[in-house]
Formats: structure tokens, sequence, C-alpha cells
């Protein structure tokens, strides 16, 4: 029986963070799927059972339900053992990086992915907003991988596994990612770490409504 259960669908790179987690600690764990497309998170039954938020991934273990991709990482790292701070420092420096790629990395180049990859929009002066934030949090990445490994340094830890979740999506974004030589080759070493698997060979996909 699986210890963790997730709520998730395969085109949410915020459910692929916590699933990527738990496939490389090895944990036991069953994927639920979500309906996103169809409608679920918006049904006042999920928002009463599952998420107040309206969001996914939800994670349930031993009586616990989390919401929100940082505190279930961080959560996992506790119980795990693995890939979390090893001192304070370490500590407020992974809440820096999780903190920015939630309100910058992920935020905007996440929603304008759904616009253009995934919703085809085309351009429009929101999406052309979006296109500017995201160059401007990736080139912070860029710049701070270009002398390091991992974030934190020769070590990954949930502070990658966070700024990870939307890097190994293809859809169309407008955005050239041969322009960031430094965060392909930290995918790269990310994707050669034991145990792990790509976004729709660890998730089910939610049904396109």
């Amino acid at each position: 029986m699986a210890d963790y259960r997730l709520h998730c669908f395969a085109e949410s790179g915020n459910s692929y963070k916590p699933a990527l987690m738990l496939a490389l600690a090895g944990c036991a764990w069953e994927p639920v799927v979500v309906d996103y497309f169809g409608g679920q998170t918006r049904d006042p039954a999920f928002r009463g059972q599952v998420n107040a938020q309206g969001e996914a991934p939800v994670l349930e273990h031993r009586g616990r339900t989390l919401s929100q991709s940082g505190v279930i990482l961080t959560y996992l790292a506790e119980q795990t053992g693995l890939y979390g701070p090893r001192t304070e420092d370490e500590r407020l420096e992974i809440l820096r990086w999780i903190l920015f790629d939630n309100h910058k990395f992920t935020s905007y180049f996440a929603t304008l992915r759904f616009m253009v990859g995934i919703q085809k929009t085309g351009e429009t002066p929101v999406t052309e907003f979006l296109r500017a934030r995201a160059l401007g949090a990736w080139g912070i990445v860029e710049a701070h991988l270009a002398g390091r490994p991992f974030l934190l340094g020769a070590r990954p830890t949930i502070a990658d596994l966070s700024l990870a979740g939307y890097v190994y999506f293809r859809e169309e974004t407008g955005i050239d990612r041969a322009a960031f030589p430094a965060i392909n080759a930290w995918a790269e070493r990310i994707a050669g770490l034991p145990g792990w698997r790509a976004p729709w060979d660890l998730l089910p996909p939610s049904t396109r409504g």
C-alpha cells in the first residue's frame, strides 16, 4: 500500500515537483488524477474535500493533507532525510529560492506556457508582459548557475526540484532555450539523478475538456 497519495496531473509542473521528489527518494506513492481541464479544481466538492485553495498538487500522508508544492517538498525532505538543508544557512537559502521560484521563476513561465503553448492564445500584451518577466527570472537563475552545478552548490536540494518543475516541458513559449546554457546543463544534471523520470512518465494526464 502506498505511503503517500498525490493529487496531481501530468500537465502541471507544480505537481511534477513533489512527484519527482517522491521518485528520487524511492517512496511508495499513488497518483490521484486531478481533472484540471474538466474543471475539477473549481468544483465545490474538490474545494471542500481536497483543497480549499482550488489547486493541485495536494499530498496525503498519515492523516495530513498538504498543499502548495514548496510546503510539500519541505515536508518530504523532512520525512525522507533527502534533498533538505544540513544547516540553518542552507534552510534559509532553500526557502529563498523556493519563494523566488513561486513568485517569479515558475509563476511567469508557467502562465506563459499555459496561454501560448496550451491555450494557443497567440501573442497579446499579456503574453508579452509574461515573457519579459520570465526572461528576467531565467536570467537571474542562469547567472547563478553559471558558477555552480546546483543552486546551493555541489549537491541538489529541494530548491533545485522546485525550480526544475517546468523546465522539462516543451510547449511553445517564445523563449529560446538555447540562450540559457547553464540552466540546460543544470536540468541535465538533475535528469541524471538516480530515479529521475520525466513528467509524462510520472504523472497521469488531466482529461482535456
